[in-house]
């Protein structure tokens, strides 16, 4: 980002892109992943690829719930906020599925 000259977004896009990889590892914990930056006119487009044709869903948020005190536990499975994350700091986002299998989910994120 740095030598792109983007230092202003790179802590969104360091956030999301430890969102994508998180998920990209909980559903192919076995299995290479990839990961892209691509530098585009406006903003820079992140994204990953993981082996599971299983396409990403947001949980729904609810609100107003406590935090979990165990949330920091080792072993603890807590989640479901990533891809909210993700839409909330990016400018555009999806997923596509690749052939033979598996998938990329992506970002933009624009620059400031």
């Amino acid at each position: 980002m740095d030598e792109w000259g983007l230092r202003t977004i790179s802590d969104e896009v360091s956030l999301i892109v430890a969102e994508l990889v998180t998920n990209a590892v909980r559903s192919v914990p076995d299995s290479m992943i990839r990961v892209r930056f691509t530098r585009e006119v406006g903003c820079v487009l992140v994204a990953v690829w993981d082996a599971s044709d299983a396409m990403p869903v947001a949980r729904p948020l609810v609100p107003d719930v406590p935090p979990d005190p165990m949330a920091l536990e080792p072993g603890h499975e807590d989640g479901g906020r990533g891809l909210h994350l993700v839409r909330a700091l990016a400018s555009e986002c999806g997923a596509c599925k690749t052939e033979p299998s598996g998938k990329w989910v992506w970002a933009k994120v624009a620059a400031g």
